[in-house]
């Protein structure tokens, strides 16, 4: 990828790596030994000196992934040059972890670059547990993954999930703000502990029903967020294989999971995702197609 911009003033080559093409000092740092930094056309070191009507470029190499590329079925809902917006499966991984480098949806991805002569890097911006489906996004380079994790941390980044629970809240809409804590190793679970950190989420009853649909939007990032919120107010979600008959409000369990059919998987659902686009600026809103269907019986 080349990020180009014209000068309208006087000032240093970083000066403008950082304000006009909002470049992170640590890439700079990598772009350095590379000899990414062109102006007028010619090689540059960060402590030029512009004038306005010098033409500023950087290039942007990816350094290719340590996993391999695999052929395999990818539903694309948004592509550009900076990101790329897929509909996740359930049961799939997002990225390779230590102990699996295969199988993953970063590796369908990888392939599919490859098949599309794309040099192209794989980022994680959104990430999704195995057995929730829905929206998961993927930065192209290091420049659009820092400027989008940006937004992401300011809570500009706006996600959308839908949810099918056992019971359902009270109320027709509102907010759960309880924070959230990792239990003590080597479980990788989470539960609502006043020593943990801060989580809220938003909900909506969509429809009502010994299963409910609920739209939930995180307000927070945490780990397990809605599945815990959800369990710890006594709706757990529906198939959820960890949180569905631990964690409820009280001392007297609600879950009615055991009366209900039986429903494969867990039935969580990223619906949607609304951000900008890292150079244009514009608004993006991708939805799933993909939906959660109420079990017959």
């Amino acid at each position: 990828m080349i990020l180009s911009c014209t000068m309208t003033r006087r000032a240093k080559l970083l000066s403008a790596l950082r304000r006009e093409l909002r470049i992170s000092d640590g890439l700079v740092r990598r772009l350095k030994p590379q000899d990414a930094f062109l102006v007028n056309g010619e090689s540059a070191h960060t402590n030029r000196v512009l004038e306005p009507g010098d033409v500023v470029s950087v290039i942007i190499r990816e350094t290719p992934p340590d996993f391999p590329p695999e052929d395999g079925s990818l539903t694309i809902l948004y592509e550009d040059d900076c990101i790329i917006a897929l509909d996740k499966p359930q049961g799939i991984i997002v990225h390779p972890t230590f102990s699996r480098q295969t199988g993953t949806l970063a590796n369908h991805l990888l392939g599919y670059y490859r098949r599309s002569s794309q040099d192209c890097a794989v980022h994680v911006l959104t990430r999704l547990d195995r057995d929730t489906m829905g929206v998961v996004i993927f930065a192209k380079n290091a420049w659009a993954h820092w400027l989008l994790m940006e937004e992401l941390d300011a809570g500009r980044i706006e996600k959308t999930y839908e949810a099918l629970t056992v019971g359902g809240p009270e109320a027709d809409c509102g907010r759960i703000d309880l924070p959230i804590a990792k239990r003590p190793n080597p479980s990788l679970l989470r539960y609502v502990s006043p020593e943990g950190k801060p989580a809220q989420t938003e909900y909506r009853v969509l429809e009502r029903g010994p299963i409910c649909r609920l739209e939930l939007r995180p307000l927070t990032g945490r780990t397990h967020q809605l599945r815990v919120h959800c369990a710890h107010e006594g709706f757990p979600i529906l198939g959820d294989p960890q949180y569905g008959a631990t964690i409820f409000r009280g001392s007297e369990s609600r879950n009615q999971e055991a009366e209900l059919p039986e429903f494969a998987g867990q039935q969580l659902l990223a619906k949607r995702i609304c951000l900008d686009q890292p150079i244009t600026g514009k608004r993006i809103c991708i939805c799933s197609k993909m939906a959660l269907e109420m079990p017959l019986g």
